[in-house]
């Protein structure tokens, strides 16, 4: 088996019969592992459902392919997911959690059932998969499933935006959910590190149903979708694919983007200044008179899309 092959890898893919997560399912097929794309078809708004695209997508496929069509914005319907793949394959080694939809409005004019509905699809649905394959890999680990001596085929990967770190007008929920999956991410990499499970979360830069909806309302955004129209989410699949294999087994708990032929390693929040009196207790004038200095470094206010606007490499 060569160092570029998943073969014997069951991977489960979220929102993947269409888009980044199709790139992603053919992408980890193709390198040899059984997939199992749960998509239940519904629209970027998570209106309706059509299982049609899963399982034309799982037919294309082959043998190695199966299609779970409930949405897994459950935590029953999360574990069906995760015990199909065990029981149509033989267990469950790779999860990527890309599943996701919009209803975007101004934080201010928003439908808390909006909100509710987004966290729910974007990020709860990312909790109970990964608290249920979690459970799968760690026995797995103790089994000695796979190659070698020790388990350590298991990876998790949560597809993210660049929204949930720099924010974005109208993105409240999204932005919320996505930036919640770093955080989800961390603390899995953090509890899975002794199953030789590695967890990272990864910004796409690319061409999907969510670019296809932009309605440019400046300058800015009009010319952030020319660019993401220009970019195939393969390139986004074929890093996820890297992060499978066994050469990246050390890497965990970090942060990527992918803008076609660009990979970004993104520096995640840490103290980079502090204020310190010891002779006695801070207060509000006294912190207002010692803030200046500190507020050189404060972070710019300003949106992914006035942070990503170069052309994309492609």
């Amino acid at each position: 088996m060569s160092s570029s092959s998943l073969d014997g890898r069951v991977a489960l893919v979220t929102g993947g019969g269409r888009g980044i997560g199709a790139a992603i399912s053919r992408a980890l097929a193709e390198a040899g592992a059984c997939v199992v794309i749960a998509d239940n078809g519904t629209g970027i708004d998570g209106i309706g459902a059509d299982p049609e695209p899963a399982k034309s997508l799982a037919k294309s496929i082959g043998k190695n392919a199966d299609a779970f069509t409930d949405s897994v914005a459950s935590p029953s319907a999360a574990s069906a997911a995760v015990d199909l793949a065990v029981s149509r394959f033989g267990g469950l080694d790779i999860l990527v959690n890309n599943a996701a939809i919009l209803r975007d409005a101004l934080v201010f004019k928003g439908d808390p059932g909006d909100w509710e509905a987004v966290i729910r699809n974007n990020l709860s649905a990312a909790y109970y998969l990964t608290q249920s394959a979690t459970q799968v890999m760690r026995g797995q680990f103790k089994a000695g499933r796979g190659l070698g001596d020790k388990y350590d085929w298991g990876r998790i990967v949560n597809i993210i935006s660049t929204a949930g770190i720099y924010g974005n007008y109208g993105q409240a929920s999204y932005g919320a959910a996505k930036g919640g999956l770093v955080a989800l991410m961390r603390v899995t990499a953090l509890e899975m590190a002794r199953s030789a499970v590695t967890c990272n979360a990864v910004a796409p830069f690319a061409h999907t149903r969510v670019t296809d909806i932009i309605q440019p309302a400046n300058d800015e955004q009009a010319a952030y979708k020319e660019r993401a129209m220009k970019v195939s989410p393969d390139h986004v699949a074929r890093f996820v694919n890297y992060l499978c294999l066994p050469a990246a087994q050390e890497v965990s708990g970090q942060i990527f983007g992918v803008r076609g032929r660009e990979i970004f390693l993104f520096s995640q929040p840490r103290p980079i200044a502090s204020l310190v009196d010891e002779s006695e207790d801070w207060q509000p004038e006294s912190i207002a008179h010692a803030m200046g200095p500190m507020a050189e470094r404060f972070t710019e206010l300003a949106t992914d899309l006035e942070a990503f606007n170069s052309e994309p490499i492609v």
